[in-house]
């Protein structure tokens, strides 16, 4: 029987091809926490997790202190064992964003190594439920940008074969307003338009608002209000035909199953890395399920594409290209259809040197890498 015998974390720093401006905050950088886990017969897994510019040295120090060591010696096949293991050890800073994004990025390279051992591709892994998925694009629509931009990229991406693509609202009324209209205008009704607000209303300025967002024919209202008020999205949900989508700001199974039992969202954004990893995504996917609700997965396109082909009830990927500069390959997108790769292991190809290149640290626990 294997065991772990090294684990190498780093911390790369990425860059956003473009200013991204929401309601509430602004994207500076992507912090990438990295983090490849060797046992004992050689074979290696990879797995990774983000944040939007701070945060990133309290998810290393979380790794390299209690977590990674916490490993050495164990059977890496027992994923979910380690992933309870690991959160018993932080129960003091659970639940919380921190030990959430420090689980995930040893959680994903504990299932990219079991599936590279099986020569199996994660979709395939975790369930295989279909083989393509249709994309939708955030990366042109930023409440920083004008509305002219905003149309010519929706144009651009209709032309290109996608399906449909989300914008950031927040500001005045009329202005928003204004911004969907003209962009329901140039797009027509055959192309779906989401719209996020990032937490910003309360509920009263939601509720205001539902009105527009049904003239336009909005696919959905995306956190709407502070995630942890279910009550509120609920209340919300009740006087709308537009569906509220949340996820992207929760960080547990037992958050997931308050908003379903309350009936307060019917779109489940979960983010892989903001849940904790692999392993409670797909309980966050199945018990979406049983309550008859759509998994539309926030950011981390390159992973979650073949997460959302796992499972049978995703309905989108969004696309915003996220790791272009530290791999080597490029999700297969053809008429607006995303398709996972047959690969063994999560689906993403790493580029070591440019990795290298680019970490701010590394960091070894365990055993040399020879």
């Amino acid at each position: 029987m294997a065991k772990i015998e090294h684990v190498e974390i780093s911390l790369v720093n990425l860059p956003p091809k473009v200013l991204r401006e929401d309601a509430t905050q602004t994207f500076e950088l992507q912090e990438t926490p990295i983090v490849t886990i060797t046992d004992s017969d050689g074979a290696q897994g990879t797995g990774y997790s983000y944040t939007i510019g701070t945060g990133g040295h309290s998810v290393v120090a979380l790794l390299e202190k209690t977590l990674a060591p916490a490993l050495i010696g164990r059977d890496p096949a027992r994923i979910t064992g380690l992933w309870h293991d690991l959160l018993r050890r932080t129960n003091a800073t659970s639940v919380g964003a921190i030990t959430s994004l420090a689980l995930a990025a040893i959680d994903t390279a504990l299932w990219d190594l079991a599936c590279r051992k099986a020569n199996l591709p994660l979709w395939k892994a975790a369930g295989g439920a279909r083989d393509h998925i249709p994309v939708y694009s955030t990366e042109g629509g930023w409440l920083n940008l004008e509305t002219s931009q905003l149309v010519e990229d929706a144009v651009e991406k209709k032309r290109q074969g996608f399906r449909g693509c989300k914008i950031k609202i927040g500001r005045p009324l009329h202005e928003d307003a204004a911004r969907l209209a003209a962009m329901r205008q140039a797009v027509g009704d055959d192309f779906e338009i989401m719209v996020d607000a990032n937490q910003s209303f309360s509920l009263s300025e939601a509720l205001r608002r539902t009105s527009v967002l049904e003239d336009h024919g909005v696919g959905w209202f995306e956190e709407p209000l502070r995630a942890d008020n279910v009550h509120a999205h609920a209340t919300l949900a009740r006087s709308t035909r537009v569906p509220v989508a949340v996820g992207e700001s929760m960080y547990s199974l037992s958050q997931f199953n308050e908003y379903l039992a309350a009936d307060a969202a019917s779109i489940i954004q979960v983010d892989v890395a903001r849940i904790g990893g692999i392993t409670p995504w797909l309980k966050v996917a199945a018990l979406a399920e049983a309550h008859g609700v759509t998994v539309c997965p926030h950011f981390l396109m390159e992973l979650h594409l073949s997460l959302v082909c796992a499972i049978p009830n995703a309905q989108w990927l969004e696309h915003i290209p996220q790791l272009d500069l530290i791999t080597t390959g490029e999700v297969a997108i053809v008429d607006g259809i995303a398709r996972p790769p047959e690969t063994p292991g999560i689906g993403i190809d790493w580029n070591p040197e440019a990795i290298a290149a680019r970490s701010e640290l590394t960091l070894h626990i365990g055993k040399a890498n020879t």
